[in-house]
């Protein structure tokens, strides 16, 4: 092999295969508890978000979200009365690396789960 091609092959492997590489280690799926941190926040706010995401701020400003929570059935209004202004547990999904994510993987109030992607 004449090495412009071997040059353009290492260029594309570059550029193509290694940041959708990168990409797929940032995707969340199949989160087990133990792929988790385990976080203690007080809510202060609930929000609909994007693609029918439910966002949620901490007292200390930190935001997290349920992914497409909306479609996963829960709503708005029972979840502001149940964890608003309450101190709830929440499992955050752990990305490429073991960088703690903002999703929610888990959202227990006292020893009710709220919200859970884990298989039982």
């Amino acid at each position: 092999m004449n090495k412009p091609i071997r040059n353009a092959i290492i260029i594309v492997t570059f550029l193509v295969f290694i940041p959708l590489l990168l990409f797929k280690s940032c995707i969340i799926q199949n989160t087990k508890p133990e792929d988790c941190e385990i976080v203690t926040s007080k809510i202060i706010e609930l929000r609909e978000g994007p693609s029918f995401d439910i966002g949620f701020t901490g007292d200390k400003g930190e935001t997290f979200y349920i992914n497409r929570g909306i479609e996963a059935g829960l709503n708005l209004d029972s979840l502001n009365a149940k964890v608003l202004n309450k101190t709830v547990t929440l499992h955050l999904a752990k990305i490429m690396g073991g960088v703690t994510s903002r999703h929610i993987a888990q959202l227990a109030l006292n020893d009710e789960v709220i919200y859970s992607e884990f298989e039982n």
